[in-house]
C-alpha cells in the first residue's frame, strides 16, 4: 500500500532558489532509493490561525514562506529502507547539500494512504 512522508517547513523567502536546488538534489536521491514521487509546494495562500496553523506549527518568521512537501513510496517497508539509505548517502551531508532552512522547525511524519481520488 502506498506510503507518504509529509513535511512542512519555513524557508526564508529570499532562499527560494536555494531551496529548489536542495529539493531537486534530494528528489533525485529519494527516487534512486525507491521513492515514486517528490512534491514541493511554495506558500501562496496560507492564512494565520488563531488556535493553530501551518505558520504556527513551524514558527514562521516575517521573512519566511511555508513549504508543504510530500514523498510517495510503494510501501512503508520501501520507505524505511530508502530513508535509511538516504541517511547514509554522502550526497545528503550538510557539506554537500545544506538545508536552506532551520531543520529544527521542520515538521514531518509518515502516513499510510487510505484514499486517493
Amino acid at each position: 500500500m502506498t506510503y507518504v512522508n509529509g513535511f512542512v517547513a519555513a524557508v526564508p523567502a529570499d532562499k527560494k532558489d536555494d531551496f529548489l536546488r536542495h529539493s531537486r538534489m534530494c528528489a533525485e536521491i529519494f527516487k534512486e532509493h525507491g521513492a515514486l514521487q517528490v512534491v514541493d509546494c511554495w506558500e501562496d495562500d496560507v492564512p494565520d490561525g488563531e488556535v493553530t496553523s501551518f505558520a504556527m506549527a513551524v514558527k514562521r518568521q516575517n521573512n519566511e514562506k511555508i513549504v508543504f512537501s510530500w514523498i510517495t513510496w510503494p510501501s512503508k517497508d520501501v520507505c524505511q529502507e530508502g530513508m535509511g539509505r538516504m541517511m547514509d548517502d554522502p550526497r545528503m551531508s550538510p557539506d554537500n547539500n545544506p538545508m536552506p532552512f532551520d531543520g529544527k522547525r521542520l515538521i514531518y511524519g509518515g502516513f499510510e494512504m487510505i484514499n486517493q481520488m
